[in-house]
């Protein structure tokens, strides 16, 4: 009867150790961020972390990994890492909110007892950031390409039948002018992306007049609004505007927005510039300096709104060209204003012209 109660009373204080150690285990796993499963070597799965839970569901312990984790890489990877005790990695595709995900798995061996610990870690950010690289050289290439197959022909051509026709030598000559322009604004534009890029996490200090700099804008475009029939207004630029940026990148926001008003609103229409200071503005948390810049143009549909800041994104893309856009204007002004923790704003509607509204912090 005394070793019964004995090992009775051992029985239950060993079990409650195995508790409280399973217990702080799943502690251990909760606290962690990732993703996290234990695959035991019968091949169920024993314990998973609150960030499992949500990916997989909930009731997915006691079940076969191969019930709950179903893409055969990541199968292989966990047979592999069973079978020959080493840790092996594999992707893990799922979507999230209708957003596609890529998590990289992490299948490693636990020792002594032979289960297997698997951990997703979010690689998303990583694997978009490389498609938008190759997306971004393969835009260049094809952007650079199509003057420069231009050029060669036209060299070919001069070079041969058109040697000693002076009106057909004059006509090309003028068109592989407009060619190597397209591709000088090309790299400019190209270089100056780069260098804002660089900068983006510098804020300026240097305390400028954003007035002033809208003044020379409207001044040094109005040859080219004379040429496109485009009558250009301006309102509240004769007071000082003091607001801490770059010059030069205020200058290349407020020259591009411009410039776009003016070349794609159409013939007869009107662009308006102007600037206004708010004491609180929510975008800001405090003084603001609003530089709008709208047209009577043809305007923009709205499923195109939310890509125009892409680089080489264009709502007409032989219009673009023929007009010498380099498609990255917009993309340009998007990383000047974030350099300068500042918002841009776009409204449009087919028909009723485009509103784009740059908010930026003010002077207090």
């Amino acid at each position: 009867m005394g070793l019964s109660n004995h090992a009775s009373t051992n029985s239950t204080h060993t079990g409650g150790k195995d508790n409280a150690k399973n217990d702080m285990t799943q502690g251990l796993l909760d606290a962690m961020p990732r993703p996290t499963l234990v695959i035991e070597p019968s091949g169920k799965l024993g314990l998973a972390n609150k960030a499992a839970r949500k990916m997989f569901g909930e009731a997915i312990q006691g079940r076969h990994y191969i019930t709950v984790l179903r893409q055969p890489v990541l199968l292989d990877a966990v047979e592999k890492a069973m079978s020959e005790r080493e840790s092996v990695q594999a992707r893990y595709l799922t979507t999230e909110a209708q957003r596609d995900v890529t998590l990289l798995a992490h299948c490693a061996p636990i020792e002594p007892d032979g289960g297997i610990l698997v951990v997703f870690e979010d690689h998303t950010a990583l694997e978009e950031a490389g498609q938008i690289r190759r997306d971004f050289v393969a835009n260049v290439s094809h952007e650079l390409k199509t003057p420069l197959t231009a050029l060669i022909g036209f060299v070919e051509t001069l070079q041969g039948a058109a040697r000693d026709d002076p009106d057909s030598r004059q006509r090309f000559l003028g068109i592989m002018h407009k060619e190597a322009g397209r591709m000088n604004r090309l790299v400019g534009d190209l270089l100056s992306l780069s260098r804002v890029e660089a900068n983006e996490r510098v804020r300026p200090t240097t305390m400028i007049d954003l007035s002033a700099i809208a003044r020379a804008a409207v001044s040094s475009l109005a040859p080219l609004a004379g040429e496109n029939d485009v009558s250009v207004t301006s309102d509240g630029l004769e007071s000082p505007c003091m607001i801490p940026a770059d010059p030069d990148q205020l200058a290349q926001v407020v020259t591009n927005l411009m410039e776009n008003a003016i070349k794609y609103s159409g013939k007869g229409t009107s662009v308006s510039v102007s600037l206004r200071r708010e004491d609180d503005h929510p975008m800001t948390r405090g003084p603001a300096a609003i530089l709008t810049v709208a047209d009577t143009g043809e305007g923009i549909d709205a499923l195109h709104i939310p890509r125009l800041t892409e680089r080489f994104y264009r709502v007409d893309s032989h219009r673009s060209r023929e007009l010498g856009g380099t498609g990255l204007g917009l993309a340009i002004v998007k990383h000047i204003v974030n350099r300068h923790r500042g918002r841009l704003k776009i409204e449009s509607k087919p028909g009723q012209g485009s509103r784009f509204s740059v908010i930026l912090p003010a002077a207090p």
